[in-house]
């Protein structure tokens, strides 16, 4: 028998249409990475503390000097300042390029670049916060064996700050890291989709 209403019989299974993750959840990471790494660059960059501490006493009299504490003291605060700014830089600029850069794209370079881009500011924030750490750590307890004694009972304030600015950078590494997975599937996923290289 025909088939009825002249409908044609289903020769293949049905294709379920696949959901694409949307922009604004890559754009809305970036955002939230841009303001942890931009606080932990400000927190770290104004953290300073001044005191005044007897140092001896001759007869009555105090022997008083003032010591600062400061980040520009120590070279891997100074590194962590300036890897999180530039990766703060780079998530402005990738959040430009999301919102503007559309049509820039040249022979589908843009994801490459933009995961390229990526990885390369997840490692460098990656190495600007565990150098900070490793620092950290050494002002809060010392080192017994080098005879190199902590500060942070003494400067207080200043180790807590340093202390919130790696929170915040901690904070933005996880964000590129996921940004960055996203990023190296977009490319995949995208290079999956090109047709090889004779076929129509």
């Amino acid at each position: 028998m025909a088939p009825e209403n002249n409908a044609k019989p289903e020769t293949g299974p049905k294709m379920v249409p696949v959901t694409k993750p949307k922009g604004w959840v890559v754009l809305v990471l970036r955002l939230l990475a841009l303001a942890a790494t931009a606080s932990a660059t400000i927190v770290m960059g104004l953290n300073k503390e001044t005191k005044t501490f007897v140092v001896a006493t001759v007869g009555t009299t105090p022997i008083k000097a003032t010591f600062s504490a400061k980040f520009q003291n120590t070279p891997a605060f100074v590194f962590f300042v300036i890897a999180n700014g530039l990766v703060s830089f780079h998530n402005l600029v990738m959040i430009s390029v999301n919102l503007f850069g559309k049509k820039l794209d040249y022979k589908g370079l843009r994801l490459a670049m933009i995961a390229i881009f990526d990885l390369l500011n997840t490692v460098l924030a990656s190495a600007g916060v565990n150098g900070a750490v490793y620092m950290a750590e050494l002002g809060k307890h010392g080192n017994s064996h080098a005879r190199w004694n902590k500060i942070c009972d003494r400067f207080k304030t200043f180790c807590d700050h340093g202390g919130g600015a790696i929170i915040a950078s901690f904070i933005g590494l996880a964000l590129m890291i996921v940004i960055s997975i996203i990023s190296i599937v977009k490319l995949a996923k995208s290079k999956s989709n090109t047709p090889l290289l004779g076929e129509p």
